[in-house]
């Protein structure tokens, strides 16, 4: 009997190893899981929002814009291709068209989005102002020059159109290019 005593006895002391081990593990899983919460929590609370925070960050919002002007060396820019133009100009001699195709070089991605969700209004107003031109008034290089700089005014009133008072807009347009310029 005494032998049938002892291996009752060593089954009775391996189990409270295998617990004890069992136990650390899941007190260490425990502890983790608090520290990374309390981590969690202290970064989500000190990060809170102050009046003067909010007004940092919208002044840093409205910044950007002014200063996305200036791409970053190395940064190719942003071009959108539009549809071809035919338009008839005013008559001078006869009738008179113009087909122009235009580039237009943008200040960011984000520009690209605006400018397609308003192509409608924009090809519009291009179309209006191609249309109100003489060809005398485009043959010569200060011509397309001067309509490069209106269309681009045109385009960016367009996509932010410009207070009360003010004529002109800085917007999302760096130049209009002309890929094809041609009157007949």
């Amino acid at each position: 009997m005494a032998k049938d005593a002892k291996p009752a006895e060593e089954g009775a002391a391996e189990a409270p190893k295998k617990s004890k081990k069992l136990l650390i593990i899941i007190l260490s899983l425990v502890l983790v899981l608090v520290l990374g919460g309390g981590a969690a929590a202290f970064l989500l609370l000190s990060g809170g929002h102050d009046d003067e925070d909010e007004e940092h960050a919208e002044e840093t919002v409205a910044k950007p814009k002014k200063a996305k002007k200036k791409e970053a060396p190395g940064t190719p820019p942003l071009f959108v291709n539009l549809e071809p133009f035919t338009v008839n100009l005013v008559p001078e001699t006869g009738d008179q068209y113009l087909q122009v195709v235009l580039s237009i070089e943008l200040d960011g991605p984000e520009s690209e989005i605006a400018l397609k969700a308003l192509m409608p209004r924009i090809r519009n107003n291009i179309t209006l102002l191609l249309s109100s031109k003489k060809a005398s008034e485009l043959l010569p290089k200060e011509g397309k020059e001067q309509l490069a700089l209106t269309l681009k005014d045109e385009i960016n009133m367009a996509i932010e159109p410009p207070a009360r008072g003010q004529k002109t807009v800085e917007g999302p347009v760096q130049s209009v290019l002309f890929t094809s310029f041609i009157i007949q």
